[in-house]
């Protein structure tokens, strides 16, 4: 890709981005959105393959979908406030449709089913952008109305997320589509405590930026893009593949490691909360996450892939 138009990219892109978290007007919210996804979209079709393109349409239809959703919304709500203040967010239909919009973009269950497909589609380090800054925005805007949210949706779609990113983590052995169903994952996590203690939400969305851009640094570093190539690294780089092994327990939430602590704190918060039972069910679901991470440290560690070199 030429520097130039990839430097133009980058700036609308990271521009988008910014207009999103300091806007106060629900129409610059659309728009800073717009300029996101079609800044986003040249970055995931750098490789010019039929799965690359495949990945970018599903991504644009997917937030093309949630942005219309999302000036709905918008409009629905103008009609019954007679304001376009992001703070005057006071119609139950508008924040409902908002809410799924947003959560839509952000890849929560039950719309998550693009988020594996498009990561796998991409390269790494696209796939690191679509994982970790394209996260910032939506959650900046769920944020700012979490007062307004519907509780009950949220933590709906937050703990069937925990679910489907255990769940669909455990028969992988793409590292990219492991990495999407942890992302699903972690934006669960960060949906449940939104409504209760926001600020604790942007706690757990730095560490989770912080663990996936590492790993996602470390693989591109070792070209490793399944398990079998990452146990192969060992004889290549073995201080890198330890790091990635070691950010990976971490990412399952594996104590004493970092990823643990929003855990914890968000699971204690909850209690206090008096939500003793949906605190419960996640701290078991997040076990399906860390048993796949711990699978792929023990067969990338101690033992061997099957192979058919002799």
């Amino acid at each position: 890709m030429n520097p130039l138009t990839f430097s133009l990219i980058i700036v609308t892109m990271i521009s988008g981005t910014l207009m999103v978290m300091i806007a106060s007007h629900w129409f610059m919210v659309w728009v800073g959105f717009e300029m996101n996804m079609l800044a986003l979209i040249p970055l995931l079709t750098k490789k010019h393959n039929p799965r690359s393109t495949e990945a970018a349409t599903k991504y644009f239809l997917t937030q093309a979908t949630a942005s219309m959703l999302l000036m709905m919304a918008m409009v629905i709500n103008l009609l019954y406030t007679g304001h376009w203040s992001i703070m005057k967010l006071t119609n139950s239909t508008s924040s409902i449709m908002m809410t799924i919009a947003l959560t839509m973009k952000l890849g929560l269950s039950p719309f998550h089913f693009w988020v594996p497909e498009v990561t796998q589609g991409i390269p790494l380090s696209s796939g690191m952008i679509l994982l970790t800054w394209q996260k910032l925005a939506p959650l900046s805007i769920l944020y700012m109305i979490s007062p307004l949210i519907n509780t009950t949706l949220l933590m709906s779609m937050s703990l069937l997320s925990i679910a489907i990113g255990g769940w669909g983590g455990l028969n992988q052995t793409q590292l990219r589509k492991i990495m999407a169903y942890s992302s699903i994952a972690h934006m669960g996590w960060m949906g449940s405590i939104l409504t209760y203690n926001p600020t604790m939400m942007l706690l757990n969305l730095y560490i989770y930026i912080l663990m996936t851009i590492t790993t996602f640094m470390l693989l591109i570093m070792s070209s490793a893009s399944t398990t079998t190539m990452l146990s192969y690294t060992w004889n290549k780089m073995p201080m890198i593949t330890a790091i990635i092994l070691i950010i990976m327990m971490s990412m399952g939430g594996l104590p004493p490691l970092t990823g643990f602590l929003p855990k914890w704190m968000i699971i204690q918060e909850m209690t206090k909360n008096g939500n003793t039972l949906m605190s419960t069910l996640m701290a078991l679901l997040a076990l399906l996450n860390l048993y796949f991470y711990t699978r792929i440290t023990y067969t990338t560690s101690l033992t061997m892939f099957p192979t058919t070199n002799n």
